[in-house]
């Protein structure tokens, strides 16, 4: 075990590092910058490593693996975002440990997370997840919202109750006019994050930037980014 604290201690500290410097070039105080340590795959061991290494912020993206691990982790001060696509046969789970599901995309999962929200008595902060590689009106490969459908999205995210709605998400594109092109998917997440801050001025949280491309989501202005392999490293064989 402290032969993997100091692993993920190592890690951890190079990615800091990286997203100091990143702030240093953007003219931005670090404090503008929530790392979130992305823990899929990972055990709750390592979760609770990282706890005590000073994070705060982790995130999963698949309910079977994350209800368990939060269970396990329920005495730590985390605060567990989910990301991944979540079936609304999921919702029940997931709105009973996640303080933020990052990846709300369609007014079907609106609902059903407002319905739990508002039977468990709690409150879920919500960032809709925009795909870049979307027409308009269309989705995205791997979910989103158009650009075209977050009006929409957000003013239904926001009269519903036990949600609250925080802001918006993305994934760089792999396909479509900005494949390749990361900081300027990011930047196009700044205008619409600025459109919809006109309307909903407390949906300030813009989550980009992962392992590979964290730098240019920080230039950008990312306020989140979510990382999991530059902390993590590659998974240890089980068993």
């Amino acid at each position: 075990m402290t032969e993997r604290k100091d692993e993920l201690a190592a890690n951890l500290a190079r990615v800091e590092r990286r997203i100091a410097d990143a702030c240093a070039a953007a003219g931005r105080a670090r404090d503008e910058v929530t790392l979130i340590v992305v823990t899929k795959t990972y055990p709750a061991s390592d979760v609770r490593i990282l706890a005590e290494l000073g994070v705060r912020h982790v995130a999963e993206n698949r309910d079977q693996d994350a209800a368990p691990k939060a269970a396990a982790c329920s005495d730590l001060p985390l605060t567990w975002h989910f990301v991944g696509q979540l079936q609304t046969n999921k919702v029940r789970s997931v709105a009973g440990y996640a303080d933020f599901v990052q990846s709300v995309d369609r007014s079907k999962l609106v609902t059903a997370l407002s319905k739990e929200a508002v039977r468990t008595g709690r409150e879920l902060g919500c960032l809709l997840q925009v795909a870049l590689d979307a027409g308009e009106s269309a989705r995205g490969e791997r979910g989103g919202v158009a650009p075209g459908g977050i009006g929409e999205l957000a003013d239904l995210v926001a009269g519903a109750p036990g949600l609250r709605l925080d802001g918006l998400m993305t994934v760089a594109p792999l396909t479509g006019e900005y494949a390749g092109r990361e900081r300027a998917a990011f930047e196009r997440l700044m205008v619409l994050s600025t459109d919809l801050r006109r309307s909903h001025r407390t949906a300030t949280m813009v989550s980009a930037g992962m392992s590979a491309d964290l730098e240019q989501a920080v230039a950008a202005g990312a306020t989140h980014v979510r990382v999991g392999s530059a902390v993590l490293g590659v998974r240890p064989r089980l068993g």
